[in-house]
């Protein structure tokens, strides 16, 4: 398994390696202890899948408190992944990484506790799974508004996107409280 760091530290991009010939391909898309040597918590607790259709971005989604860590992937079709830190006195405090996760290329991304998450479907559909590192609390999450100018995420397309109105009317980043952000932790190096 080949593993990229990204210009945020914690955030990677994991490319599995990939058995192929005539019957098709196998690939381990987990296993603790070989992940665990690249710095990925082996305390999955939840797995997710999403189907959407061209268009459809989901995000930017975050848990605070009980923060997930994610690592996801693409099972079917291709979407472009984001990871925006939103730890507040982070010295990448706003800063985002992008990916392009496809069928066809099997990488992974890791999105570390502290990280709103969102994607863009790029493909006529797609199927996204994902494992995370605590449950879902509704009622702790929040959005981070998608098109931020300040955050300037720079999404693929013709920028019509199918939104949930909870992603579509998120606030700015600068417009949620700093208490209701996640706290950076550089001693812990997350």
């Amino acid at each position: 398994m080949e593993v990229m760091d990204t210009a945020i530290p914690g955030v990677m991009v994991l490319k599995p390696e990939v058995f192929g010939d005539r019957r098709g391909w196998f690939m381990e898309s987990w296993q603790a202890d070989r992940y665990a040597e690249h710095g990925l918590p082996s305390g999955f607790v939840q797995d997710n899948q999403a189907f959407s259709q061209r268009g459809v971005l989901r995000g930017l989604h975050i848990q605070n408190p009980f923060g997930q860590g994610k690592l996801v992937q693409v099972i079917r079709g291709e979407v472009y992944d984001v990871a925006v830190d939103v730890r507040r006195g982070s010295p990448w405090f706003g800063r985002w990484v992008g990916v392009h996760l496809s069928e066809t290329n099997h990488h992974q991304f890791y999105v570390p506790v502290g990280f709103a998450h969102g994607y863009l479907v790029l493909s006529e559909e797609a199927v996204f799974c994902y494992k995370c590192t605590d449950y879902y609390h509704p009622e702790t999450q929040f959005s981070v508004r998608w098109n931020d100018p300040r955050i300037g995420i720079e999404w693929p397309g013709d920028g019509e996107s199918v939104l949930a109105d909870k992603d579509r009317d998120a606030p700015l980043l600068s417009e949620i409280p700093l208490e209701r952000l996640p706290p950076y932790h550089p001693e812990e190096g997350r």
